[in-house]
């Protein structure tokens, strides 16, 4: 049940970047669970072993008072600690089955993929669920990785049975593109961390999904 409920939340994911905020990073957050957010992905760089727990541990506090999914990026150690909702692996991550053994079956293990055959691969690993992208261009990605556009989401979602969520320049103004070719949820980053207005840039996005998801 527990494991059912966290996998719902995916429809909307807030990936964290305090550099980007306008306002404080906590106040950032709060404003966009306020708007929708439905899951809270903690990626900060640059932090050493105990900000980073210090960070999570105000954030377990927060998401819980939203009922939202707090994952943490690649520390498996932190999630433990803070008793997180669910870990984010990318490649150069502890292997998903140690992650596994360590994080047990009742917590998320989210896995970050860029090409079809990563997906697969992630969903042969029994992953619970991918991000892909991304999508669009966007600065987090730039010189680093090419867009794969909309239609690549359609082609993987016909591969894949784990839940798929679409990342990489979405906002409001493109999201129904992405939804449009069957999505399970996105992941943003700039279009809310660095809005005027996090909470309204949360609950617009948030409506468009909740069309896509009734």
């Amino acid at each position: 049940m527990v494991r059912k409920e966290s996998l719902s939340k995916l429809s909307f994911i807030l990936i964290t970047d305090r550099n980007f905020c306008k306002q404080s990073f906590l106040t950032t957050i709060k404003l966009a669970l306020k708007g929708g957010i439905k899951t809270i992905q903690l990626r900060e760089k640059g932090l050493t072993t105990y900000e980073l727990y210090s960070l999570a541990s105000e954030l377990r506090t927060t998401t819980s008072d939203f009922k939202a999914n707090l994952i943490i990026n690649d520390r498996v150690d932190i999630a433990l600690a803070v008793e997180a909702d669910g870990v984010h692996l990318g490649w150069q991550s502890l292997p998903y089955n140690i992650v596994r053994k360590l994080f047990g079956f009742e917590k998320l293990i989210g896995v970050s993929t860029h090409t079809i055959q990563e997906a697969l691969q992630a969903q042969e690993n029994k992953a619970d669920y991918i991000t892909f992208g991304p999508v669009f261009t966007t600065p987090s990605k730039a010189g680093l990785l090419d867009a794969v556009g909309p239609d690549e989401i359609q082609k993987l979602k016909n591969k894949v049975h784990i839940p798929v969520v679409a990342l990489g320049g979405i906002h409001e103004g493109n999201v129904e593109a992405v939804l449009d070719k069957g999505a399970d949820g996105i992941a943003v980053i700039s279009s809310i961390m660095h809005a005027d207005n996090p909470e309204n840039a949360a609950r617009s996005l948030s409506h468009k999904i909740g069309i896509y998801k009734k």
